[in-house]
């Protein structure tokens, strides 16, 4: 477990780093002079280049980088080029918002998407596994933008039972639960439909296994044999998928903070793309690759912990 482990932690540094030299480098293919942005077009030449040797634009591609990734290490990304604030004190003012949406529209999806599958296996082949199948592909091809209009224009302009925008008041927890009810439930859809069509599948692939069949030889009752034998072991891919899906809804909400503008990661990300703020566009992209990453080995070590089948490759290897 330890040699796993750490053989996993070795490969998720790997990553973040390779993932910060990156970001250091293509962020300078970006159209657009982010000095021009700042002080506008009428700015003097002597200006421009003032401000860009304090931001550091003139020195060379390489300097760049080396200073990115080695203040990254240590914890620094930089200045925001408008405010001169760290970013990483914005990031931390805006990234528990978009955690909190992530972890709600997953939470949302599990807890509607793995009943749904399981239903759908119980009943195979049957008109309401049919439906749940028409159901759950249309979530799939339902991207998380697209849902997210169609339950802004229901259930907030039309119905106005819920707020269109903004984040609520953390102090308030009903105000700002009813704010977060629709983006996640945006980001949710899609997933929804996913892992019910992967419970389904997992589902019905171990009832053909043979130990399966040896406890209806048995004569255990069917109930148990569904309930504590089969889905026991089927739900166990879709932990692996779910640092995927952590990873995707984090993605996925930089669209949904924009439309329901919330101040969250996403946000602050496209807001800094559009001023051309390349502190702010490296240290965001940076933070959210660092959290997919990280997503995926939790995800990775607890399939290790429950699957004695990828223990034994291990011990084997």
């Amino acid at each position: 477990m330890l040699a796993y482990t750490l053989k996993r932690l070795g490969m998720t540094a790997l990553v973040a780093l390779l993932s910060a030299v990156l970001l250091a480098a293509l962020v300078h293919l970006v159209p657009g002079d982010p000095v021009k942005t700042i002080l506008g077009p009428r700015a003097s030449p002597e200006m421009s280049a003032r401000v860009r040797a304090e931001m550091g634009l003139d020195d060379p591609i390489s300097v760049q980088i080396i200073s990115f990734v080695t203040g990254a290490l240590g914890g620094d990304l930089g200045k925001d080029f408008v405010s001169q604030q760290p970013v990483t004190k914005l990031i931390g003012m805006a990234l528990p918002h978009t955690i909190i949406l992530a972890l709600v529209g997953l939470g949302l999806a599990v807890i509607l998407g793995v009943p749904l599958g399981v239903y759908a296996a119980a009943h195979p082949d049957t008109w309401i596994d049919r439906f749940t199948g028409v159901l759950s592909v249309s979530f799939i091809t339902l991207p998380a933008y697209v849902a997210g209009l169609l339950l802004l224009l229901l259930f907030s302009v039309r119905l106005r039972w819920l707020p269109a925008i903004g984040v609520g008041d953390l102090s308030d927890p009903l105000d700002y639960i009813s704010h977060l009810i629709l983006p996640a439930s945006a980001l949710a859809i899609l997933w929804v439909g996913y892992l019910a069509r992967l419970v389904r599948a997992s589902v019905l692939e171990v009832l053909t296994m043979n130990y399966i069949r040896t406890a209806y030889a048995f004569g255990l009752r069917e109930r148990v044999i569904f309930y504590k034998l089969a889905l026991k072991n089927a739900i166990i891919p879709t932990i692996a998928v779910l640092g995927v899906g952590m990873g995707s809804l984090l993605g996925g909400a930089i669209f949904i903070e924009v439309i329901f503008t919330r101040p969250g990661l996403g946000r602050l990300i496209y807001d800094a793309i559009a001023a051309r703020n390349y502190p702010i566009v490296r240290g965001g992209v940076l933070v959210t690759t660092v959290l997919f990453v990280l997503a995926n080995l939790v995800a990775d070590l607890s399939y290790y912990v429950l699957d004695p089948r990828i223990r034994e490759e291990g011990a084997t290897r």
